[in-house]
């Protein structure tokens, strides 16, 4: 066999391998992330404990990941579309270990409320998590934040009236943060598949664009 073929097919096996795992890791996360939520909107405290116990395992995929691409570079040392293609991957590995740490996040949070008397504006976030995961399967973040900014200012009303369940509205306010993240994760990982399919860096075209628009 032409040394130079096998070569190039050792590569693109050691490729799919890689990119199989990020599969397999954006998998898991949008389970982990299902789980964090399912335990906020739906009372499910065991849900919460899986969310937490299954953020091991996507660690551990993220690490893998990420020490298999340093031996594919250093390896096969690729070059211009493959080099792209593998440093892109390891960047989407790197937003999903961190959204991963969101939904995390936000079953620990919703943890603490399923120990209280249910707390109804909970499902406030609904919306917000729906864009959060439309987000993470599309990317697309512009709205995530405008519902975050208006259920932050709702929930901080809400506490002068209440101040009984202001550590409540506190958690719910912190886990609208988290889901923020997530979709600000999302749009990364957009990105790099942008650039990974067309040599093009867009990740400051979004601010370019925000800036050219007039102040509503």
């Amino acid at each position: 066999m032409n040394p130079s073929r096998h070569i190039l097919q050792d590569f693109d096996a050691a490729l799919h391998s890689l990119r199989a795992d990020v599969l397999m890791m954006a998998s898991l996360t949008d389970r982990n992330l299902q789980n964090a939520m399912a335990c906020l909107l739906d009372g499910n405290a065991e849900l919460c404990a899986v969310a937490v116990a299954d953020e091991e395992e996507i660690d551990e995929l993220e690490k893998k990941i990420d020490n298999d691409g340093v031996e594919i570079l250093l390896r096969f040392q690729p070059v211009a579309s493959d080099l792209r293609r593998v440093i892109s991957t390891m960047k989407v590995s790197a937003n999903l270990e961190r959204i991963a740490d969101q939904a995390v996040m936000v079953a620990q949070r919703a943890r603490k409320l399923t120990a209280l008397p249910v707390l109804n504006d909970a499902h406030a976030l609904g919306p917000m998590f729906m864009e959060a995961t439309n987000l993470f399967r599309d990317s697309r973040d512009r709205e995530i934040d405008q519902i975050n900014h208006d259920i932050a200012d709702d929930f901080s009303e809400k506490m002068a009236v209440h101040p009984e369940r202001i550590t409540d509205y506190v958690n719910l306010i912190f886990i609208a943060r988290h889901l923020e993240r997530v979709g600000d994760h999302a749009k990364n990982i957009g990105e790099e598949a942008v650039y990974a399919a067309e040599a093009e860096d867009i990740r400051h075209r979004r601010a370019e664009v925000s800036a050219e628009e007039p102040a509503s």
